[in-house]
């Protein structure tokens, strides 16, 4: 049984790039999260982290994914944007954009009709001002972003 994923080719700096709906493979995952300077992740983790994703991207140059995005939540409600991340020689050039746009139209076209989509993510240090320009914005000090890591 073949899989088939959906595909929109963009050409961008004279490059054409597939921006295909799938989410990425364990190695595309940790190979993007090294290089973006994230660490390390444990594959049986990643397995089953981008397993459970409601949707999911990649981009793809020349057969080698140099970018991904995905979403986990409910599905209804809540929606959080993960692991947005492009490699370092790709970058500036509009694939994090082209993801992200992505992202917000399934969220968009998917969420409760008669209800709100929150939508949330950790912007890493420096993208700030790229998530504000789709309307993210720091809600402290009334709310905050609060997290935290079990080992």
């Amino acid at each position: 049984m073949t899989t088939h994923y959906d595909t929109k080719v963009v050409t961008m700096t004279n490059k054409t790039y597939l921006l295909i709906e799938r989410p990425p493979t364990v190695v595309e995952h940790h190979t993007l999260w090294e290089a973006v300077g994230w660490g390390t992740v444990d594959s049986e983790m990643a397995t089953h982290s981008i397993s459970n994703s409601i949707y999911a991207v990649v981009v793809v140059l020349d057969e080698e994914v140099v970018g991904m995005g995905r979403i986990v939540g409910d599905g209804a409600m809540y929606f959080y944007i993960q692991d947005v991340a492009v490699l370092p020689e790709h970058q500036n050039k509009g694939i994090g954009k082209m993801i992200v746009d992505q992202l917000l139209a399934y969220i968009k076209k998917k969420k409760c009709k008669t209800g709100i989509a929150f939508v949330g993510l950790f912007a890493s240090h420096g993208n700030d001002t790229f998530y504000e320009t789709y309307g993210f914005k720091d809600h402290s000090p009334e709310m905050t972003g609060m997290f935290t890591v079990f080992d």
